[in-house]
This record gives structure tokens, sequence and C-alpha cells, in this order.
């Protein structure tokens, strides 16, 4: 059950989300915000090749689901049922979830724990495989995790026997075919809050880029999976492509402008296909945090078909 004594966590993405609320408001958009985008499932698709080393007539096809944050009423376990339905009907290779499973804000009528959300997503099937990383609210909700100063968490663990195998700065082969693509996951950026304070500056990851990708026989076809797309200029155009999370889009998305973004790159980084050294997508998400608000962004499961070539196709 949820502690109704604790105060709601104010932060500067609430305050944000809270005028672009009210400013949807002045609009009547509200009802629609709150009620009826949030509720909905679309599928956005890429096609991507990429100049990064990938092997020659091999097409990979990735579902990847982002922020959940499983909570009620907003991201019911019955929603979440129905988000698995649509991901296995996608046709992919493999899926991925790329952080956020707990819920990311107060403003709810009762968590759900890892052990009731777990088991729904373990019923996500591809025929090479389900993988995971593990989101900053994933750990700063674990207090266990947070005294402890590392893993496991609760929610790692929880996916893991739901049989999603969790990518912490590790890496796992795929085979396409005869040609070896290798999977790599990020530990996260935020994950450690400090002692007394939420200043983003202070808090630590549990990321190690380069030793994870050390893990990659050299010169091998890579993908990665992060939850804050702002590692992304770190990321080596050997990497094939990067797939994240964390920003929702901004959630908040009026004329196809987000309002805030919580990234320390601003707008760069916060929604869709991005090419500069390599490739890079940051999906919508599926959940909300700050506050249950959706608008000019809905819930959005992203397929990615990678493939070797010079330009990405429209």
């Amino acid at each position: 059950m949820p502690d109704r004594r604790r105060a709601v966590t104010v932060t500067r993405r609430t305050v944000l989300l809270g005028l672009g609320t009210a400013a949807l408001a002045g609009t009547g958009t509200t009802a629609y915000a709150v009620g009826v985008e949030p509720r909905r499932i679309v599928v956005t698709r890429y096609r991507i090749r990429t100049p990064a080393p990938w092997p020659a007539g091999r097409r990979l096809r990735i579902v990847a689901l982002s922020d959940l944050h499983a909570c009620e009423p907003w991201m019911p376990l019955g929603q979440i049922a129905e988000i698995v339905a649509v991901a296995n009907g996608l046709g992919g290779d493999v899926i991925v979830l790329t952080g956020d499973y707990v819920a990311g804000m107060k403003l709810v009528t009762a968590t759900i724990d890892a052990a009731r959300w777990a088991p729904v997503l373990g019923g996500l099937r591809a025929l090479l495989g389900v993988f995971a990383v593990l989101g900053n609210h994933d750990w700063w909700e674990d207090r266990t995790a947070q005294r402890r100063g590392g893993g496991p968490t609760i929610a790692g663990r929880a996916l893991e026997e739901a049989g999603i195998r969790v990518l912490e700065n590790a890496v796992s082969p795929l085979d396409l075919g005869g040609a070896t693509v290798w999977l790599a996951g990020l530990g996260d950026q935020l994950a450690l809050l400090p002692a007394r304070q939420r200043d983003p500056s202070l808090r630590r990851g549990v990321d190690d880029l380069a030793g994870t990708l050390a893990q990659i026989p050299s010169g091998a076809p890579a993908i990665l999976l992060v939850h804050e797309p702002d590692i992304f200029p770190k990321v080596p155009p050997r990497v094939a492509l990067t797939l994240a999370g964390h920003t929702h889009g901004g959630q908040v998305r009026p004329f196809g402008r987000p309002i805030v973004v919580p990234s320390r790159f601003g707008t760069r980084y916060a929604y869709g296909h991005v090419r500069e050294q390599t490739d890079l997508v940051v999906s919508g998400g599926l959940g909300m945090s700050g506050l249950p608000v959706r608008f000019g962004i809905p819930p959005e499961i992203v397929v990615v078909e990678l493939e070797t070539g010079n330009q990405p196709e429209p």
C-alpha cells in the first residue's frame, strides 16, 4: 500500500509540467491530456541503414518498450498486459526494455509491486529473447539499494525471475542466422541519490560504458541499450544503434515542442531518431512521471528495422 503520509516531491520537472498542464486547461484539453491520450498506444517505426559494422544482408527488427511506470490508476496491470500483447504481435526478432518500470510520481492511488508487474512483462516473447536495462526510478524508489550504494535492485531481481535478462554493464550475443550481433546494456547514469539532496549534479551513476563495450569483440556489430540518452555523445561510431527512453518526449509537447526535457542537452535528445557519430532512437515511453498528463506525445512502442547501408530511410 502507498504511504499516504509522504509529502509530494516537487521538482523543476513537476513545476514545468504543472505550468504546461495549466496552459492546456486554458484551451479545454486537460481532460484529453489526462484521460484519453495516456490510454492510447501507438507504434512508431524507424528503418535505419547503419554505416557502422553490420553483417551484410541481415536485418534485425527490434521492438522497444520504455518507461512503463506501473501504478494505479495510470498504468495498471491490465494496461501493461495490453502493451505486452501489442508488442508480441509486432514480429520483433528481439524485444528490449529501456527502464523505469517503477512509478515515477506520488499522485497515485496505489503502487504496484515488482512481484506483480514483472510477471506480466514476463509474457513478452521474441525469437532472440527479451532483454532489459534499469532506469533511474527503479533505483531511486529502492531504499535498500540506495542505502547499499549498489544493486541488486528489487526491479532487476523481479525481471530476472520473470525470465527477462537484465543487462547491467553486460553484453549478450544475438545470432542472426550465423552472424553475431552484440547487445549491450548500460547501468543507469543517475542511479544513486545523495543522502540529503536531490540536486541532479550530485547524482551518481552505476554506468560503465568503456567496460561494457570492452566485452564486445573488436569490430563486431553492436547495439546499446541505455535509459538516459545523455550518454550518447560518448558512444563510439562502432555501435550501430543506441536505444534510450527517460525523456517521455517531454510528456507535454504542444505543437511538437516539449515544455521540459529531463536532459542536460535540452531538446537535442528529447525524442525520435538522431544521427550524429552513430544512430540514436529515443522512445517517448509508455507511462508518466511528475504529473499524470500526456499531450502531443501518446504512449508508444518503438519498432526499429536495422540493416547495413549508408543513409537512413524516411
